[in-house]
């Protein structure tokens, strides 16, 4: 995924409570909870990154190979991404 990836903010809305961020999809009214390293993740997207300016960034902040953070990363982007919540372009 070259694209850049970018938050559709006119999906949910969102707000933080202590160490999470907690969205709700506007159309459903479904809620997420994004923590941990998801939520180091979800704030990278605010950057306009694309995936593997995302990866190296994660590989500089925690010292763990591209490769072992890729299945992670793909997971959670898979998710937000078939929520509606981000979108690559």
């Amino acid at each position: 995924m070259t694209q850049t990836l970018r938050k559709c903010p006119d999906a949910f809305a969102e707000t933080e409570i202590d160490d999470e961020v907690v969205l709700m999809d506007l159309s459903s009214g479904d809620f997420f909870s994004i923590k941990d390293s998801g939520l180091e993740i979800w704030n990278l997207l605010d950057q306009g990154l694309d995936r593997a300016s995302l990866l190296a960034q994660l590989e500089q902040a925690y010292g763990v190979p591209r490769a072992e953070l890729a299945g992670d990363v793909d997971a959670f982007l898979d998710q937000v991404m078939a929520a509606g919540f981000v979108t690559a372009g």
